[in-house]
């Protein structure tokens, strides 16, 4: 009840700038329109709507990590968490006060992306609504790293490594490129984090082959679990000081 309370003047905070939020759901639609056009002018397979749509929904949620990093952050040098420490709301009460209103920016990524993907092609079936399903938890991996950054880091600092982070984590999931295409120590770095295995589990539902889905999610959700772990850890010891 204490979480649900804050969660919704988090909620409140979120929406008061709401160009980033159209910022954060159209992008992704322009780049998966832009990439779609460009694959009818390909020889290969490469930006194929089945392919490209689970890939371009994961790479909208870098910017659930934008928000939950920017507005942690923000209620960190506007002393907001130190007035408030006061209550008696435990670090998990908080964190989750912190997710709550960011699951339904989620939710609203995946339906206007796969809306946008049906018009350039994609079939609608069963593995379209699984698909949202999986990308509702693969969501949580990147908004517990938007709060693990904003634990650490102030606002600002979270704008600044966030460029750092998209680019990072895109060439990393190969949403743009196979990875098997670059190869040797970049394809090898790339299997040992998250991402391509959020990727992965996503385009497999899609697909309809299920059999592959478990392990690239099991792998999705260990480190959710220890990136919020640790966000949870390190608010605890923020509270503390």
């Amino acid at each position: 009840m204490k979480a649900a309370v804050f969660a919704t003047r988090n909620h409140k905070e979120i929406v008061r700038d709401p160009l980033t939020l159209l910022f954060g759901i159209a992008l992704p639609v322009l780049l998966m329109v832009l990439f779609s056009a460009m694959q009818k002018n390909m020889p290969f397979a490469l930006y194929e709507i089945d392919t490209l749509t689970p890939g371009v929904i994961v790479f909208s949620f870098s910017f659930l990590t934008l928000f939950s990093g920017m507005l942690l952050g923000k209620d960190k040098s506007t002393s907001f968490l130190m007035r408030i420490f006061a209550s008696p709301m435990t670090a998990a009460d908080y964190v989750i006060g912190y997710v709550l209103p960011l699951l339904p920016i989620a939710v609203l990524q995946i339906s206007v992306c796969i809306l946008a993907a049906l018009f350039l092609g994609l079939s609608l079936d069963l593995s379209v609504l699984f698909m949202g399903i999986v990308l509702i938890v693969i969501s949580l991996l990147y908004i517990g790293f938007g709060l693990l950054l904003g634990t650490i880091f102030t606002d600002k600092q979270v704008g600044g490594i966030f460029a750092i982070f998209v680019t990072v984590t895109t060439w990393l999931s190969g949403t743009w490129f196979q990875l098997d295409m670059i190869g040797g120590a970049f394809q090898s770095i790339a299997q040992l984090l998250p991402f391509v295995h959020a990727v992965d589990a996503a385009r497999a539902v899609l697909s309809g082959h299920y059999e592959d889905v478990l392990l690239s999610l099991a792998i999705v959700v260990g480190y959710t679990a220890l990136t919020f772990i640790i966000a949870i850890l390190v608010f605890k010891g923020k509270m503390q000081e």
